[in-house]
């Protein structure tokens, strides 16, 4: 059955729209980034057609290779494990960073900014619920490492990002999305120069209503718009 991406597109909004409403907020300071990962370009088309313009890609050869091929004005952002050995290829390139997961690789995309005159905006990725097959700082030494990051030129660290557990009931994830807006709040209210965070990047397929609900700024959406992923590519 072919994928009617435009319908889909169209229902995800209604739903964060629906759920901004329930929780007082404006849906405009909700942002939908269209996941694309292992999707081929025709169906990135497909959704860029309907007007998406803010693509996530997961891994940094299948994004260098779309933002070569497809229209000039998307907004790409690199949602997936990054490793050191790969910042050169995207800094520059994309419009956000979300998984910064440690104070190594934010001194790589430093290093690679500053050798481009470039500002990259990042998000600092915390592993809320401690799941050992997921990257990220943990919520208790938040604080310190946002701090430690601030102090490095050429970053500019927009918030925070996690990737919450797989749940068949989103309510499961309730909590890890207020612990992540609680460490936002925390984060802000210590005055750290050069620290204002106003991004969380939280929420999938799966639950990014209740993290709409619970202040996410960004929802990084796949499945439902795109269909299930084919990992035999």
């Amino acid at each position: 059955m072919e994928t009617n991406i435009a319908l889909n597109i169209e229902n995800v909004k209604k739903n964060i729209e629906q759920a901004c409403l329930r929780s007082g907020r404006n849906p405009k300071d909700v942002t939908l980034i269209a996941v694309s990962k292992t999707k081929p370009n025709e169906m990135l088309m497909d959704a860029y057609n309907a007007g998406m313009r803010t693509f996530g890609e997961n891994y940094v050869q299948e994004l260098v290779s779309k933002i070569d091929t497809l229209p000039d004005d998307i907004e790409w952002h690199m949602i997936g494990h990054l490793q050191t050995n790969k910042v050169k290829y995207i800094v520059g390139k994309v419009a956000m960073i979300h998984s910064v997961d440690s104070v190594k690789l934010a001194r790589e995309i430093s290093k690679e900014a500053v050798k481009r005159n470039v500002t990259a905006d990042i998000l600092i990725e915390v592993n809320v619920a401690l799941e050992e097959n997921k990257f990220g700082i943990t919520l208790e030494n938040g604080i310190e490492t946002v701090t430690e990051i601030a102090k490095l030129p050429g970053l500019n660290i927009r918030g925070l990002m996690t990737s919450a557990p797989y749940v068949s009931n989103p309510e499961d994830n309730r909590k890890y999305f207020r612990d992540l807006k609680q460490l936002c709040v925390d984060i802000n209210s210590k005055n750290i120069d050069n620290i204002h965070m106003d991004v969380l990047s939280m929420g999938m397929t799966n639950d990014y209503i209740t993290a709409v609900e619970e202040g996410a700024t960004m929802v990084r959406v796949g499945t439902a718009i795109f269909g299930a992923r084919n990992y035999n590519k």
